[in-house]
């Protein structure tokens, strides 16, 4: 009985020893940074504790796969996890790591619709963006558009030009989704403060004048004149003969040099040869040139020309008009 005493004591000895020896070891892990530098962890969705734990260490963490299990169980952080990528700074302790992620802190990313900008190029840049799950290249516009609840025949025009924050994982859909509601919410609001007696009859006809305005000028000062010009043009029921239309219509076979059998060249979006509205915006519309279209400048102006200046002369007549034509082919700054 007294040996196997001693026995006992001893073997409870090195267990105590030995607990105490994990405890502190435990609790080393538990102040100590998890990472030398600043390191990426991504989180993908149904990711298990385990498989967190792993790319924990693949990424070189601090820590044992002993403590990290423990700190799991202990804390019960597993149900911390949320999908995504996180910046883990050099300075955090297991703890402030599972409360960044718990936060849902995630790294956002940045997608730019530039104003201008049409359909066919958008596509594209969303395409080539590196971060963004890419599935426009499985569905077809129509399909796009149901996404979208459009009832529209085109996805042209339908995005507002902004800033977007995105975050790994997010679709291109997604992000032209909020893109759209984005555009929704501001052209019914305009469409709402537009001016009496304007010979635009819905909110998408507003945005179809919107996209020529915005292809026409970058000057912001000269919107609401270019606004009031077309307006003025389809009250008297004047074509209104806009180049960046007939391009449009051109599509890829447009050179880069607007030609005048071009302007001659019918096609539903040519200005020259048809009255009225194209049957689509023909490009994305700024917010301010939506504004413009709803609110034009009064005047008499009928016509505008480049000034070789980086804006327009504006002429109230054609004979006016002809005279500043001929001006700006001389290189005459008007």
């Amino acid at each position: 009985m007294k040996k196997l005493f001693i026995i006992i004591v001893i073997l409870g000895t090195i267990a105590l020893g030995m607990g105490l020896y994990y405890y502190q070891q435990y609790k080393g892990f538990l102040a100590q940074t998890v990472f030398k530098e600043t390191t990426i962890v991504n989180i993908t969705k149904g990711q298990s504790y385990k498989k967190f734990i792993d790319s924990l260490l693949n990424n070189n963490a601090n820590g044992k796969r002993w403590q990290w299990r423990m700190f799991g169980r202990l804390e019960q952080v597993g149900k911390w996890l949320k999908v995504g990528e996180f910046e883990i700074d050099s300075e955090l302790n297991p703890m402030q790591i599972m409360m960044k992620i718990k936060s849902n802190q995630v790294i956002s990313y940045k997608f730019t619709i530039v104003e201008g900008m049409n359909w066919r190029e958008l596509k594209q840049k969303a395409l080539s963006n590196e971060i963004l799950k890419h599935t426009l290249d499985d569905i077809s516009d129509e399909q796009l558009l149901a996404q979208l609840d459009s009832d529209e025949a085109l996805p042209e025009g339908l995005f507002l030009p902004e800033t977007y924050q995105f975050v790994r994982g997010d679709s291109d859909v997604d992000v032209l989704k909020r893109a759209h509601k984005a555009l929704k919410i501001g052209l019914e609001q305009e469409w709402q403060k537009r001016k009496n007696g304007l010979p635009l009859k819905t909110p998408y006809e507003m945005l179809t004048l919107a996209s020529i305005v915005e292809k026409e000028t970058s000057q912001a000062n000269e919107r609401e004149i270019i606004a009031g010009v077309f307006i003025r043009r389809l009250q008297k029921n004047m074509r209104l003969q806009t180049d960046p239309t007939v391009i449009y219509g051109l599509g890829l076979s447009y050179d880069g040099d607007i030609k005048t059998k071009d302007l001659r060249t019918d096609t539903p979006y040519n200005t020259y040869t048809r009255k009225g509205l194209t049957p689509t915006p023909i490009a994305m519309a700024s917010i301010e040139s939506i504004a413009a279209s709803a609110n034009p400048q009064d005047g008499k102006a009928l016509y505008f020309v480049a000034n070789n200046r980086g804006g327009h002369y504006f002429s109230d007549t054609y004979e006016e008009h002809q005279r500043a034509v001929k001006g700006y082919l001389k290189g005459n700054k008007l």
